[in-house]
């Protein structure tokens, strides 16, 4: 029973973020409130503050998820692979996302978002210092003799261009730049980023 409840929970949940980044992609982040989106969703407004106690968290959703995710993939890495090898991944797997959406899926995520929106690129970028701090701790763990310093300025570099792809792809979206060729634009440069942060290593 517990499990069926966690299920309809994650439906729930699913759903609601969903219908949040469909009206944010029609109308504009600033433009959609918590109400808009309950009643769209056809929920109780309590209904979605119980799963995002805060507008910018329906935005933000995946946020906890990266910050489990970064630090493990650096802690999980093979010997002779760099934090920035180990991370190259999520690069890659989000520009074959891109590819993959519809132009109206990607107007209401989050690259399109926070190029539109000042609120939401305000919390994006301490996100991604929240993020840094823990690549950071992930490096000093695996990497005998590593300053800390060291580390904390490997993984804000990491963190910084992880950024510069999402700017780029959420710059295209607004502009009307089709998925399949900002993606084809950024892959040449996600590597040349990401093989620099490994050699620098």
């Amino acid at each position: 029973m517990a499990g069926l409840r966690e299920r309809k929970k994650a439906l729930t949940r699913q759903h609601i973020v969903e219908t949040a980044a469909r009206l944010f992609g029609e109308r504009g982040y600033d433009q959609v409130s918590i109400v808009d989106v309950a009643r769209a969703a056809e929920v109780s407004d309590q209904t979605v503050y119980n799963y995002f106690p805060a507008k910018q968290d329906l935005v933000l959703d995946r946020a906890e998820e990266y910050s489990r995710r970064y630090p493990q993939l650096v802690r999980d890495r093979p010997a002779g692979v760099s934090p920035a090898q180990a991370l190259r991944v999520i690069a890659e797997a989000d520009l074959d996302r891109h590819r993959r959406v519809t132009p109206e899926q990607t107007r209401g995520e989050l690259p399109a978002i926070s190029a539109s929106s000042p609120t939401i690129r305000r919390y994006v970028l301490e996100m991604r210092d929240n993020h840094a701090d823990a690549v950071a701790e992930a490096i000093v763990e695996t990497t005998p003799g590593v300053h800390p310093a060291v580390a904390r300025v490997h993984g804000a570099a990491i963190m910084k261009a992880l950024q510069l792809m999402t700017d780029r792809l959420g710059q295209a979206v607004l502009a009307g730049v089709p998925n399949d060729v900002v993606a084809d634009e950024l892959t040449p440069v996600v590597a040349a980023m990401f093989d620099d942060l490994d050699r620098h290593f």
